[in-house]
C-alpha cells in the first residue's frame, strides 16, 4: 500500500489483482446486468489511485477501498437513473411493483437479485451479501437505520416471491 501510494505502478497492480474479483462482484450486484460491470470496477480502481493519498491506514486497505467502490457504484447507479428517467419513462415503475415476468428469476438467485428496486437492492446487497449493519447503510446511503431495515424487509419479501413462483 505505502508503495503505491508513492506512485509504484506495479505495488498498484498488485493492490489491483488482490481486490479485483470483489469490487466487479459487488459492481455485478449493485449495477445488475444492465451496466457495464467492467467498465464500473476499472472506474473504481482510477478512483482508488487517484485517492491513494487520502488513505489514513485507520482501516485495512480493502475495507477502505470497498467503501470507495460502494460510493462510486451508488454514484454511477443513480446517474444511470437519472438518465432513465429522460430516456425510459415507466420501466422502473414497473420493476419496483414486482411484477416482471421473467422464468430465469425462479431458477437463479444470483439473476433476482438485479429486479430489486434500486434502494431495496443497495440494502440487501450491502447488508445481506456484504455483511454492513444498518447502521453503515444508513450512513453511506443518507437514510436512517430504520428505513435501511424497512428495504431490506421489502428486498427479501420481493426476493421471496419471485424465487417461489
Amino acid at each position: 500500500m505505502a508503495l503505491a501510494a508513492a506512485g509504484d505502478a506495479q505495488a498498484f497492480e498488485r493492490l489491483y489483482r488482490a481486490h479485483l474479483s470483489r469490487v466487479y462482484s459487488l459492481a455485478r450486484r449493485l449495477l445488475g446486468p444492465d451496466d457495464d460491470a467492467d467498465e464500473a470496477t476499472q472506474d473504481v480502481f482510477v478512483r482508488a489511485w487517484e485517492k491513494l493519498g487520502s488513505f489514513r491506514g485507520e482501516s485495512a486497505f480493502g475495507t477502505w477501498l470497498h467503501r470507495l467502490a460502494v460510493n462510486a457504484l451508488l454514484g454511477r447507479r443513480a446517474s444511470r437513473k437519472r438518465r432513465q428517467r429522460w430516456e425510459e419513462p415507466g420501466v422502473d415503475a414497473e420493476l419496483a411493483r414486482g411484477v416482471v415476468e421473467r422464468p430465469e428469476l425462479r431458477l437463479d438467485f444470483a439473476r433476482a437479485i438485479p429486479h430489486l428496486p434500486d434502494g431495496a437492492r443497495e440494502v440487501f446487497v450491502l447488508h445481506d451479501v456484504e455483511g454492513y449493519k444498518h447502521r453503515e447503510i444508513a450512513e453511506l446511503l443518507g437514510v436512517t437505520p430504520g428505513t435501511s431495515k424497512a428495504q431490506l424487509h421489502r428486498a427479501r419479501s420481493i426476493l421471496r416471491r419471485h424465487l417461489t413462483r
